[in-house]
């Protein structure tokens, strides 16, 4: 399958440097990652739009043991199909918009924070930043989620595939990122977060910018980051230089919840 998605292409990039089993198929992808069965998206199906009417059922031939249903679509213009279809069936689409940018801008009003890459001892800080920013409800499946990811994000990072930012406020980590290169000019920004009592002080701005030039540094040419359109930090991208460029679609849902 020929992946026309931008978002999707470094999604399975990053997938794949984690281990996950990506299978091509000519009409569809699926991706697996059994050392985290409860990461719906690194436990989905990929299709293009038209092949969106039978996806649902793809899906569970595919994980029949999975308790979500998780669906992407391989297109560049917000492609969904039927929503009113898929709403009435407990289906929750999400498009996302993708930024690039060839170049940054510096932040208005730089951070004043120490920024830097992490080191082994500073991802007991990056954990706490990580539970102190998650939303989710309570629950075992989401703690074992969230330690599965942060333990591989850690594995990548010592591995030379990735490399993880934070931001330091009085020598505590108030803000942080990871950014994977492909090594053919792409680098995908990642899981950007800022502590709820240090939101609006420039942080993530300054982190995102501070990383940037890494990247680029290092040879990548576009910086590719996906954020929720109506996010405040699509303002924080547009004004360091990203501009949207395609729209990333996604269906899920807690199967057994769809009426």
């Amino acid at each position: 399958m020929h992946v026309r998605s931008l978002a999707f292409r470094t999604d399975l990039l990053l997938r794949r440097l984690a281990g996950s089993v990506v299978i091509d198929h000519p009409s569809h992808l699926v991706v697996r990652t059994p050392a985290n069965p409860n990461f719906w998206w690194g436990n989905f199906v990929l299709v293009p739009p038209h092949a969106l009417p039978v996806a649902p059922e793809l899906f569970a031939a595919e994980f029949p043991e999975a308790s979500h249903l998780a669906i992407g679509v391989d297109g560049t213009e917000g492609e969904t199909g039927p929503r009113a279809d898929w709403e009435r069936r407990g289906i929750t689409v999400e498009i996302d918009t993708v930024l690039t940018a060839t170049s940054l801008l510096p932040p208005t009003f730089p951070a004043q924070a120490d920024l830097r890459t992490l080191t082994g001892a500073d991802w007991e800080q990056a954990a706490r930043l990580r539970h102190a920013c998650d939303e989710s409800e309570p629950s075992p499946e989401n703690t074992a989620f969230v330690a599965a990811k942060l333990a591989e994000e850690r594995r990548l990072c010592e591995a030379g595939d990735a490399t993880w930012f934070g931001a330091f406020v009085d020598g505590e980590m108030r803000a942080g990122l990871g950014v994977f290169l492909d090594g053919q000019g792409l680098a995908r920004f990642q899981h950007v977060e800022t502590h709820p009592a240090f939101r609006r002080r420039g942080l993530a701005s300054s982190l995102v910018h501070f990383a940037g030039v890494e990247a680029m540094r290092r040879g990548a040419g576009t910086l590719v980051i996906v954020a929720e359109p109506e996010a405040e930090a699509i303002r924080v991208y547009r004004a360091l230089g990203f501009a949207a460029t395609e729209r990333q679609v996604r269906l899920q849902h807690v199967r057994g919840d769809a009426a």
